[in-house]
């Protein structure tokens, strides 16, 4: 189902070709002169350029070169809690042992023990030898100072020698070169516009040491099974990651999935908005801060759970692989398109790589038979032109759909009120998403209406109508969290749904796309379509895990659990008994068009 695009060699050549010599200037990074071709595209190849010496649009390449299918191996790290305790141990196991280059980039890359722990493991391999490229989000990580990464800057002092393709010392040492996407701190950026991206690529242009992971969980120990002291947090965030390595035997004219995903990055780290973290180390501070990154390294890795896991990387990263095809995609012009809302459909169609022009194309050549989207915040969406016609309205294509395709049917799993974390963002689902999708205009007002306090008592909850509307077979929205939860006396912890994957039929999308308005329309958002028998069989058997783990949207059960906590005393029940305010103030001041 995935198509393969265009001749690699050309992508390479484009993106990359005579970039060393693109001004007379010396550019901000020095250079030295190197010949050898593999130590250039790990070295000069990954170099920082000011805008001005880059000669191309970074964004406009990316939405106008259609990114190659490729053959990867490929597996999942699900929901569970030892996978996200794995999860942390692959990050942790693909920076100690890569060899030539890591390129990171998070949204969230937060100070508590996993993010120090992570920077003094770079750190590690910055001494080694390994150039090294971090990105974070100035918004999504944002801080008044950066001392930690001014530390992480400082370890270039002891840096290692670069590799050759032999593993042997070259007269170049190891870089850290550190960019703030869209920063804050510029005049002119587009301040909310934002890079979602989650994602670390290792020695990317070698063809047998290539991995990278990506997905929904960022740095934090939110996300990682266990809280910031190292207790075990068995509420941490329940996310979804893909493990990709580049299948044997690629030939070295043909790119892999390892050349995609760094040239991608790349696009990504000559954003003209993005800021150069310019060296402003304090040897005292740096000191200080170090120590704490090793401190926090050394806590993680003697975890009971931790050490047991980091013990079976080397098993675990070398085989279990399934052969797929996948196929990078992302949402790069979001990140500086124009009237964004006016003009949502002609700047997604602009960008041949975008999540959702490729969703539509798979959805106009085969309509799925079996539609299933695991996603914390889910938005029906609504889109005009300029001249004020609708263009865009996934209420009623996704109605469309169902009508004209009677074999097709729709799964959504989301949040709860008592699983998720923002609720301003749940009461657009509770208020606007599901009951659009499930009621009918006059059930749908009805449900607006009501008092808080009265949903689960009320004779439109009661009606044989609404017990029809929400137990309609072919459309059916769960949200995550039961009764038998410790918040009612229970002895079940459901955690918090931050996972975001998407099932149709035998091909798969799993990446940070959230699916509401702002992943649509402002953030940048990346990751990889997918085909593959055995991996959709496991995002299958996920989904049906997470929707035992639910109750449909509408239900008495799920009522009984909303009224429980409206009524309860809890830090979050005012908040859920405002949600029909919250979501009547943010429609009419148009905020909901930013989450």
């Amino acid at each position: 189902m995935l198509s393969r695009t265009i001749n690699s060699v050309f992508l390479t050549f484009l993106l990359l070709g005579n970039m060393a010599h693109a001004s007379s200037e010396a550019p901000l990074v020095g250079k030295p002169v190197i010949s050898d071709e593999f130590v250039k595209k790990n070295y000069e190849h990954r170099s920082w350029y000011p805008p001005g010496e880059v000669p191309f649009d970074p964004i406009e390449v990316g939405e106008n070169l259609p990114m190659p299918t490729k053959m990867a191996r490929a597996k999942i790290l699900g929901l569970a809690y030892d996978d996200a305790v794995r999860s942390l141990a692959v990050k942790l196991w693909m920076i100690d042992n890569a060899r030539y280059t890591i390129d990171m980039v998070y949204y969230i890359f937060e100070r508590d023990t996993v993010g120090y722990a992570v920077l003094g493991s770079l750190c590690d391999a910055v001494k080694r030898g390994v150039d090294v490229r971090l990105m974070i989000d100035s918004l999504g990580s944002i801080q008044i100072t950066r001392k930690e990464l001014h530390a992480l800057q400082s370890c270039e002092s002891e840096a290692g020698f670069v590799l050759d393709r032999n593993g042997q010392p070259t007269e170049i040492r190891a870089r850290v070169q550190i960019v703030i996407v869209n920063a804050l701190s510029k005049v002119f950026v587009h301040i909310n516009r934002r890079a979602h991206d989650k994602l670390i690529v290792v020695d990317g242009h070698d063809r047998e040491r290539a991995m990278l992971i990506t997905g929904g969980r960022n740095i934090s120990s939110s996300y990682y099974g266990f809280l910031d002291d190292g207790t075990p947090d068995p509420t941490t965030f329940q996310d979804m990651e893909l493990l990709l390595r580049p299948v044997e035997g690629v030939s070295e004219e043909e790119s892999s999935i390892g050349d995609i995903s760094t040239y991608y990055y790349t696009l990504l780290f000559l954003n003209a908005e993005n800021k150069y973290l310019r060296n402003g180390s304090s040897n005292r501070r740096d000191a200080k801060e170090l120590a704490k990154a090793k401190a926090s390294l050394a806590m993680v890795r003697n975890l009971p759970a931790m050490k047991a896991r980091l013990g079976e990387m080397p098993e675990y990263v070398a085989g279990g692989y399934h052969v797929s095809k996948v196929r990078l995609a992302h949402e790069l012009g979001n990140l500086d398109n124009k009237n964004v809302i006016r003009k949502a459909d002609t700047n997604i169609g602009n960008n041949v790589n975008s999540i959702q022009s490729i969703l539509s194309q798979q959805g106009s050549t085969a309509i799925p038979k079996n539609l299933r989207i695991v996603s914390p915040y889910f938005f029906v969406s609504h889109y005009n032109t300029e001249d004020g016609n609708g263009s865009f309205d996934s209420e009623e294509n996704i109605l469309k759909m169902l009508r004209e395709n009677p074999d097709c049917t729709i799964e959504l799993i989301t949040n709860s009120v008592m699983t998720a974390e923002n609720l301003l963002v749940q009461a657009v689902v509770d208020m606007d998403t599901a009951p659009r999708l499930l009621l009918s205009p006059e059930k749908l007002a009805e449900w607006r209406a009501l008092k808080p306090l009265e949903e689960r008592n009320s004779a439109l909850v009661k009606s044989e109508e609404w017990n029809r509307m929400i137990h309609q077979g072919r459309l059916r929205i769960y949200q995550t969290g039961k009764l038998d939860a410790t918040e009612f006396g229970g002895d079940q912890k459901y955690g918090k749904l931050h996972a975001k994957f998407l099932i149709a039929d035998d091909f798969g999308f799993i990446g940070t796309n959230n699916y509401d308005h702002r992943s649509r329309l402002y953030n940048n958002e990346f990751g990889y379509f997918i085909e593959s028998e055995a991996i959709i069989a496991e995002l299958n058997a996920e989904f049906e895990n997470l929707k035992a783990k639910s109750y449909l949207w509408g239900t008495p059960e799920w009522l009984e659990m909303r009224g429980r906590l409206m009524a309860d005393k809890m830090k979050k029940s005012r908040s859920i008994r405002m949600q029909r305010t919250m979501f009547k103030v943010s429609r009419r001041l148009g905020l909901i068009w930013l989450y």
